[in-house]
Order: structure tokens, then sequence, then C-alpha cells
């Protein structure tokens, strides 16, 4: 891991092997990104889990990327319950790394501030609940599908073969249909995420 981070021109300030040594190295280095397994010694059961939660409350700007084995309900939905402020915030399988570039994209996005969802965590997600987002169009799913997935506008304009412009009539469109007035104190496209995630 420290390796394929260096390749892709990320400084590695430390790497540790439980939680309490992650909390304490990043309470002295003060990194911008930390990634974190979910399950670290000495139980590997949600240790990794804590510690990010922890480092999400106490250092706000700090953005968290998690990997986990096997899509952990309990532990996205605690994870994005948390997120907040402009920091990024991340929920991966560890299966995605073997995807070398399209991991190195997501810490990328992480780093920058966006939230990036695993698409088979957002997808185990909504298959467990009923869908109540029956006010949007499937072209607007389709659009807040993506980004639940940490894209850009450009980028789900480019997937989608639309015009940015369009993207952003659609967003617009789904921020009114899900009773998200600007405010000032909150990011309603992260919070429309939120939303379509705990369907």
């Amino acid at each position: 891991m420290v390796h394929l981070l260096r390749r892709f021109g990320h400084d590695v300030v430390g790497a540790v092997g439980d939680g309490a040594a992650l909390l304490a190295a990043a309470h002295r280095l003060r990194p911008a990104l930390v990634v974190v397994d979910v399950r670290m010694p000495p139980d590997f059961r949600d240790e990794g889990l804590r510690a990010a939660r922890r480092l999400q409350s106490e250092q706000p700007e700090l953005a968290v990327l998690v990997l986990s084995q096997y899509v952990e309900q309990t532990f996205a939905d605690e994870l994005l319950e948390d997120r907040r402020g402009g920091a990024g915030m991340g929920y991966l399988l560890k299966e995605r790394i073997g995807d070398v570039e399209e991991f190195a994209d997501a810490v990328g996005r992480v780093a920058a501030g966006a939230t990036v969802v695993d698409p088979e965590v957002v997808r185990q997600l909504l298959a467990r609940r009923p869908d109540p987002l029956t006010r949007l169009t499937p072209r607007e799913r389709e659009v807040l599908a993506l980004m639940a997935e940490g894209r850009s506008n450009a980028a789900i304009a480019r997937r989608l073969v639309v015009t940015e412009a369009a993207v952003a009539k659609h967003i617009a469109s789904i921020l009114a249909k899900l009773d998200l007035p600007p405010a000032p104190d909150d990011h309603r496209r992260v919070l429309a995420v939120l939303a379509y995630l705990r369907v």
C-alpha cells in the first residue's frame, strides 16, 4: 500500500498496524488523508472503523478512506452519517486496490474533499431497503447514483453522454425534489447522496 501510494505521488508520512497507533500517528503527524482498514489488530473487529470515526470527530478537516474486505452495511452507514464539512470521505472494498488506476483515482478524489463510495456498497445499500425516492425520474436516479460514487459533473456527463449543463439541470431538480434548499452550513450534494444511500 505504501509503495502504491508513493507510486502515484503521495507522500506517506506514516504506516501503522493498529487503531491506537493510527490515532497517535494522526495526532502527531497531522496528515491530509488517512487510509484505514475497518478491521485492525488486536481483535480484527471494528478497530479501524472506530479510529476513523474518532479522527473524523477530532480532526474534521482530515480526509478518511476506509477499506473493507466485505460490504459492512452498518459500518458504511456510520461513516457516511458522520460525513461533515469539506473533508473527503471514502469507503471502498479492498478488491478495488487491484485496479490500481481506479484506486489511485479514488484516493485522489477523497484527498481533494470528495465522498467516494464503492459501487458495490451503493448497490447493496440500495437493495436492502425500499426506495422512497419515487419523485425522481430514471435519469435523475442515474445521475444521483453517479454522484454517490463521487463523480464530478463532467464525469457524469461523459458517462451518460449528455452535456454538463444537462447534468447541472438534473442535479438542481434532484435537490429540489429531495427538499434540499441552499443553506450556508450544508453541502447539498452530499446530503442528496446520503438520502440516496439511506434508501
